[in-house]
C-alpha cells in the first residue's frame, strides 16, 4: 500500500466513524486503521461545516434566518447520526450523578437519557440555534465552529490519558494515542478555518477556546483520570457553542 492510498484509507476510516457517509468498497477498517485516523477529525468537521453552510444558504432562499439554522442544524444532525451530541448527554448524565470514577463511567455506558444529559442537550442545541440567529455572518461561523471544535476535541488524544474502562462503552474512542505529526495534520484544517475570521475575533477565540479546554481537562483528570470516547463528543459540543456565543460578541464577533 503506498503513502497516498494508506492516507485515503485513514480519512475514509474517520469519515464512516463520525457520518454516515459510506466510504468506497476497497476501503479497509480495522482497530489500528481507526487509531491514526485521528488526524483527519478537523478535515471532518470541515466537510460537515461546508454542508452545514451550503445547507444554511439554501435554506435561506425559502425561510427567515432562524428556521433556515433550525433546518441546517437537523440535517447536520443526521448527517452525524447525533454522534457528538450523544457524548454530551452521557457525560452530563455521569458528572451529574457520579461520585467516583466507577459510577461515572457506569453511568456514562448507559444508553439510556438521563436528567443531566436530557437538559445539557436542550442547554447547548438552544445556545447553538441562538447563537448562530445572532452572529452576523452564519456561513461563515458554521465552517469555522465545526473545524475548530473537532481540533479541541482531538488534541485531547494527545495530551491526556485514555481510561481503560471505556472500552467496554457503547461508544469507543477514535483514538487512544497520538504523535505530534498527527496532531499538526489535524491543525492544518483547524489554523486555515482561522483565516476566515478578523485578527481580533480569531485571537478572542482562541484564548476562550484555550480557557475551556483547560477546564475540561482538569475536570476529566480529577474526576476519571482521563478522557473517554464520551469526553471527547463532550468537548467537540462545548467548544462549538464556544465558537458561536463568541462570534457573537459586539468586540470580537462577526
Amino acid at each position: 500500500m503506498n503513502a497516498l492510498t494508506r492516507q485515503l484509507q485513514l480519512f475514509f476510516n474517520a469519515l464512516t466513524f463520525f457520518t454516515r457517509i459510506p466510504a468506497p468498497a476497497w476501503v479497509e477498517f480495522g482497530d489500528e486503521q481507526l487509531n491514526h485516523a485521528s488526524r483527519y477529525f478537523p478535515l471532518v468537521g470541515l466537510l460537515v461545516g461546508l454542508v452545514a453552510a451550503g445547507l444554511y444558504g439554501f435554506f435561506t432562499l425559502l425561510f427567515p434566518a432562524l428556521i433556515a439554522v433550525l433546518l441546517s442544524t437537523g440535517c447536520t444532525l443526521l448527517l452525524t447520526g447525533g454522534f457528538h451530541e450523544d457524548g454530551l448527554a452521557d457525560v452530563c448524565d455521569g458528572f451529574g450523578g457520579g461520585w467516583t470514577p466507577e459510577q461515572t463511567l457506569h453511568i456514562m455506558k448507559d444508553s439510556r437519557l438521563g436528567t443531566y444529559g436530557a437538559l445539557g442537550l436542550i442547554l447547548v442545541l438552544g445556545l447553538k440555534f441562538a447563537s448562530l440567529a445572532a452572529v452576523g455572518d452564519v456561513l461563515i461561523a458554521l465552517v469555522v465552529g465545526h473545524v475548530l471544535s473537532r481540533f479541541v476535541a482531538v488534541s485531547l488524544i494527545h495530551t491526556d490519558a485514555y481510561v481503560q474502562l471505556d472500552q467496554l462503552s457503547k461508544v469507543r474512542p477514535l483514538a487512544n494515542r497520538m504523535s505530534r505529526n498527527e496532531l499538526l495534520i489535524a491543525a492544518a484544517p483547524a489554523l486555515l478555518s482561522l483565516f476566515l475570521l478578523p485578527g481580533y475575533s480569531a485571537l478572542v477565540l482562541i484564548m476562550a477556546l484555550a480557557l475551556l479546554r483547560l477546564y475540561l481537562c482538569r475536570l476529566f483528570r480529577r474526576r476519571l483520570g482521563g478522557y473517554t470516547g464520551d469526553c471527547l463528543g463532550a468537548v467537540q459540543q462545548l467548544s462549538e457553542v464556544t465558537i458561536y456565543l463568541v462570534l457573537c460578541l459586539p468586540l470580537a464577533g462577526l
